[in-house]
């Protein structure tokens, strides 16, 4: 029995309007419509494990052909692997991809498919692996994903350390419009790679001018400035690397590294004034930041070159408070974590709801562990491995959820039997009074069929006689065997009588043969429609009597084995989510651990710094004094 679709109707035929990978018009299945109708969601473990299912009783059934799924196998197996690659599940998802690519289907979709196997190579940095699943694209190209390949390419060339070959694929990727700031920004890196580092500073220079009003875009366009001002910068041209280093927004991800080191260009320069603009700018930004927390030193230390000692000094007093709180903020976010609240708060529902929810994690008063992680969150490793800890969490709720479940499944078979099994007894006895009788007609059908097919090669008028014919044939013949053996003066005048009848009988029979037999072949064609209704109809009741059967009988191994196994996976989920968070925990502590060191130094550095400060205000005050 097919699984009945969850959603209501309208989101189904919303579904079946989404584009499918050979982005056809038409979408006759409704539990792969219910599928994409997730995956557009971002729900992707969702989309899975309605299209999986779906896929193998597609494969289960006997007569697949006759699947409304049948149509479209080769797009759900492509979105299987889609769906799987979405979830991060790499080793599936390259598996599945792999099949399309090895079975039969259009060159679109079998190209389609390499890209995404070469994309996953590439994330999980196997780059030979990843050119090679390139390398199989040919034919027709998805217009969709041409400027895609071609940058995934290039990128694989980069980090296999062949700039030159992806300069080519980058300058024409520059001038589109999804790929051109990215492909500016690389292009700059190709060529410092490649050791052409007067072409990598004119480059970068363009692409930290490209107009643009996309979040991404203007981000690659303040991080093409600042690499372009920090090399500058580490050459020691800081007069050159000032003015790219003030490109970078202020608001942007990338402004509070840009002020400090715009700061320490000017510095560098002796251009203490300059200095202490950007320096004051970042040393009132969020403290937890190490920019700000370095500019907070670093902004006495310039007005200490200025002279301007007393407020050097207290710019160094307030850094050694600031840093004295920090201290223990940090101190309390290690306890914290090794307390268990870092991971409480991560799988906050009504935090994760929120798509910026790490931002929002440093908004929770009751969550000091998440307040300085923030770099630590955003790096790909830290994210991979949050990630992962928070998709077993998901599978544990789900998990639970389906546990619970299992008891209603026991209900719905339970009421099942009820409402069946007074039924099917009473049904069962007058089924098979009707059943022997069936047989028996379609017994006499197919002798009828048997003979009138011998008659088409053999032609026998008697079986075509009506049934008063038959009835004086047979007294005929009675009356000529009781004539037979006697001799009286009237039987030679009784047998010619007989046999006059009996030739005008046959007379009669063989005339009208063909009649006879067109309109016997007639009315067997009329049975044969009622026999084919009759059937069809047996055929009907018996699969009816069937699904009424199999609505409860044998789910109660499959329920109980169902439970067994979602209680084992939740034992094995607590046991993965335990040691992933435990990893989560030793790497954040440790990254807290570095913070709170540093941040001692830097302590230890203000506290004697402030101390210069006021020895050097104080003989400043003296000097002003004698004279």
């Amino acid at each position: 029995m097919r699984r009945a679709p969850f959603s209501v109707i309208g989101l189904l035929l919303l579904a079946c309007l989404a584009t499918s990978p050979s982005h056809s018009s038409e979408l006759n299945d409704l539990h792969f419509g219910e599928a994409l109708y997730y995956a557009h969601q971002g729900h992707f473990f969702e989309a899975l494990e309605r299209l999986d299912s779906e896929v193998r009783q597609h494969y289960e059934i006997d007569e697949p052909e006759l699947d409304t799924l049948y149509a479209h196998i080769n797009d759900a197996e492509f979105s299987l692997g889609d769906f799987e690659l979405r979830y991060r599940m790499h080793h599936r998802a390259g598996r599945a991809i792999r099949a399309v690519l090895e079975g039969d289907v259009d060159e679109v979709i079998r190209n389609d498919a390499a890209y995404r196997l070469g994309r996953i190579h590439f994330q999980k940095n196997q780059l030979a692996d990843a050119m090679r699943a390139l390398e199989r694209i040919d034919g027709k190209v998805p217009a969709s994903i041409s400027d895609d390949i071609e940058f995934l390419r290039a990128n694989i060339y980069l980090a296999e350390g062949q700039p030159a070959k992806s300069m080519d694929l980058f300058k024409r990727l520059q001038n589109t419009d999804e790929f051109g700031a990215f492909a500016a920004y690389n292009l700059g890196i190709a060529y410092l790679q490649d050791g052409q580092r007067q072409a990598a500073v004119t480059q970068l220079d363009r692409a930290g001018q490209t107009v643009a009003d996309d979040a991404a875009e203007l981000a690659i366009r303040d991080k093409s400035n600042l690499v372009l001002g920090t090399l500058l910068a580490e050459a020691g041209d800081y007069d050159r690397a000032v003015p790219f280093l003030n490109r970078v927004r202020l608001d942007g991800p990338f402004s509070n590294q840009a002020l400090l080191s715009a700061g320490w260009a000017n510095m560098s320069s002796e251009d203490f004034e300059r200095a202490v603009v950007p320096w004051k700018i970042l040393a009132e930004r969020e403290v937890t930041d190490s920019a700000t927390q370095e500019a907070m030193l670093a902004l006495p230390y310039a007005y200490g070159k200025l002279n301007v000692h007393g407020r050097a000094a207290s710019f160094y007093g307030r850094a050694l408070d600031s840093f004295g709180v920090e201290v223990d903020k940090l101190n309390a976010s290690i306890d914290s974590i090794r307390e268990g609240k870092f991971l409480a708060a991560l799988v906050r529902e009504e935090i994760r709801n929120d798509k910026d929810w790490v931002i929002r994690l440093r908004a929770l008063p009751e969550t000091p562990e998440t307040y300085y992680l923030m770099q630590l969150l955003a790096t790909h490793d830290f994210q991979t491995g949050l990630q992962n800890y928070l998709d077993l969490a998901d599978m544990r709720g789900k998990l639970l959820a389906w546990q619970a479940s299992f008891d209603a499944f026991d209900d719905m078979v339970d009421i099942r039997y009820d409402h069946y099994q007074p039924l099917l007894p009473g049904i069962d006895q007058e089924f098979r009074e009707l059943d022997s009788r069936m047989r028996l007609r379609i017994e006499q059908h197919e002798m009828l069929v048997k003979r009138r097919d011998a008659m088409l090669t053999m032609p026998q008028p008697e079986f075509l006689a009506t049934r008063d014919e038959q009835a004086l044939l047979a007294r005929l013949e009675n009356v000529e065997r009781l004539l037979t053996g006697q001799e009286t003066p009237v039987e030679a005048s009784f047998q010619q009588r007989i046999q006059r009848l009996k030739g005008t009988l046959t007379w009669t029979l063989e005339t009208e043969y063909h009649e006879r037999l067109a309109k016997f072949d007639e009315n067997l064609r009329t049975l044969d429609q009622a026999i084919a209704i009759l059937q069809e109809e047996y055929t009907q009741y018996v699969r009816s009597r069937q699904a009424a059967t199999h609505s409860y009988i044998g789910y109660q191994k499959p329920i109980n084995r169902l439970r067994v196994r979602a209680r084992d996976s939740v034992e094995k989920i607590d046991q993965l989510m335990a040691r992933q968070g435990h990893m989560l925990e030793l790497v954040a502590i440790e990254k807290l651990v570095a913070r709170r060191d540093r941040l001692k130094d830097y302590r230890d550095k203000a506290r004697f710094a402030l101390a210069d400060s006021y020895d050097r205000a104080t003989q400043a005050q003296a000097r002003t004094g004698e004279q």
